[in-house]
């Protein structure tokens, strides 16, 4: 086997092992080694002439299509089942996502190997922060997909994942790709002869080797004194998970049915002793303010209960033309409506479609997917005598959306989710742990509804309080807590990931001189 196709191999090693970082194949162990082999593969050339760019940039293109496709595979089938796509044209724009997406770890190998031909190979402990740069530039370019990212493989992994409360997802990300670069180090050290270059290969993994520990050292301690879970005003969260099967959801034979087994799981939850009770995204088989009688139901039993129930339907602002909203009610104790939220980042070809008058080959999805507004506005909804936000859906992958609630007073994180668009792929387990990271991220406890699973409370640092399966009828009641503690990234954001960015500019700009 020739170099070249034994580096592809490695880049190939790569794809897999981000693949298997998450659930529900996967486990944490596999992200630690995961960028090792492409870094290999990308150091390897500057022992070669030339070191051909576009080499790495292929090998960071063949990591990337492997990972991305291991762990989004689940689309084609939402835009077959769901989008009435034919299987012929699902496939291509699954493949055209997945190639997209693989630019940014191509770009990440493009300038990784800049580097190295530039300062050689001990360059290689730069990578985690080019790759969390170019995770950076993917959470946001073209209204961004912040899925997967590489720091929520250790969301379970509660010592370690406690650094997300000073450097958010994005830092656990450096710390994970910064243990892959050293260890690519250490394969790449026995080329080397004297013993400066052999501390040089070495050297990188006994430092990190030192952090990791520290982290995990200084993470079991603060999960083990848990502070903020004797903290702030304990509620009692009654939370609502109907299983409605996506094709049973809009059926008018079943809306009744559907919408009195709500009203039965809601008062089986009040009776358990929930003080506050949350239904799904879109749970009701109407929209809320068009159907007075119905959403009279829901104020009544408020009312006679003395408990406000959050509700997740959709909305419409009348006008020319009509404008439509994924939106969440928080009916008050008295029956009324305490404010509306509106989501505000939609799910592309899922609740809009871009470009679509460019797609015109998409023509089938784009006639299935609602044409959504986005909201404005980080209403807050009050909930007794306390401020909370509710994330919907997508939104909940997004750190700075959520950290924002906080920042404007939020004291308790909600997200509503309808995952039965997914099957029992990967999909609902994936944005469960995404969801729970950020409850450490923001020092707050986070209550999860989702239509068919996973419904949970997490605490504010990372443990599942309670969780339900999926694709089961679950009625979840479990205490949280209303909390105004700030941890440090709550107050200061993603200052990691635009240092790598500013960072990563600047060893491009060195480089570039240097070769010249």
């Amino acid at each position: 086997m020739s170099t070249r196709s034994f580096d592809y191999l490695r880049a190939f090693a790569s794809g897999v092992l981000l693949t298997l970082s998450f659930p529900k194949f996967g486990h944490p162990a596999a992200a630690w080694i995961a960028l090792t082999p492409l870094l290999v593969a990308l150091a390897a050339p500057s022992r070669r002439s030339g070191a051909p760019l576009r080499h790495a940039f292929l090998l960071g293109l063949t990591t990337g299509v492997v990972y991305f496709a291991g762990t989004l595979y689940w689309i084609t089938r939402v835009m077959t089942i769901y989008g009435g796509m034919h299987i012929l044209v699902a496939v291509p724009i699954t493949i055209a996502l997945v190639a997209y997406l693989a630019l940014f770890p191509a770009l990440f190998a493009l300038v990784v190997c800049r580097v190295v031909v530039a300062h050689g190979s001990a360059a290689l402990m730069v990578a985690p922060l080019v790759w969390v740069a170019t995770e950076l530039g993917r959470s946001y370019l073209f209204t961004g997909f912040p899925w997967v990212l590489l720091g929520y493989s250790q969301v379970t992994v509660l010592p370690i994942a406690q650094l997300a409360s000073l450097f958010g997802v994005y830092g656990l990300s450096v710390l994970v790709a910064a243990v892959s670069a050293a260890l690519a180090m250490v394969a790449l050290g026995p080329a080397r002869r004297s013993a400066g270059t052999w501390r040089l290969a070495y050297g990188p993994a006994v430092v990190m080797l030192a952090v990791v520990v520290g982290v995990a050292t200084w993470g079991s301690r603060r999960v083990a004194a848990s502070e903020w879970t004797r903290a702030g005003d304990a509620i009692r969260v009654g939370i609502v998970q109907g299983n409605v099967d996506q094709a049973e959801k809009w059926n008018p034979a079943r809306a009744d049915a559907i919408f009195q087994e709500y009203l039965r799981m809601t008062r089986e939850a009040i009776r358990e002793g929930a003080a506050f009770v949350l239904w799904p995204e879109s749970s009701t088989p109407f929209m809320f303010e068009e159907d007075p009688a119905r959403a009279e139901q829901i104020r009544r039993l408020a009312r006679e209960t003395r408990v406000p129930i959050l509700v997740g339907s959709d909305q419409v602002e009348r006008g020319t033309p009509p404008k439509y909203f994924n939106a969440a009610f928080l009916i008050r104790p008295d029956g009324s409506v305490g404010r509306a939220y509106r989501k505000m980042h939609l799910v592309p070809f899922g609740e809009y479609v871009p470009l679509k008058h460019i797609l015109f080959f998409a023509a089938p999805l784009v006639e299935a997917v609602s044409d959504f507004s986005a909201g404005d506005d980080a209403v807050l909804l009050p909930v007794a005598g306390h401020r909370i936000s509710t994330a919907i859906c997508y939104e909940i992958v997004y750190p700075d959306l959520v950290r924002g609630f906080v920042a404007g007073g939020s004291e308790l994180l909600t997200t509503i989710t309808n995952d039965a668009w997914y099957g029992r792929a990967s999909a609902p387990y994936q944005h469960f742990d995404q969801a729970s990271l950020r409850a450490i991220e923001e020092g707050r406890y986070l209550v999860r509804s989702a239509n068919t699973g996973i419904s949970g409370i997490v605490d504010p640092y990372g443990r599942v309080v309670k969780r339900t399966a999926i694709f089961e009828s679950a009625v979840l009641v479990g205490e949280a807590r209303f909390l105004r503690t700030s941890t440090f990234y709550a107050r200061h954001g993603d200052i990691v990931a635009y240092a790598a960015v500013v960072v990563t500019a600047a060893l491009l700009i060195a480089a570039r001189r240097r070769v010249e």
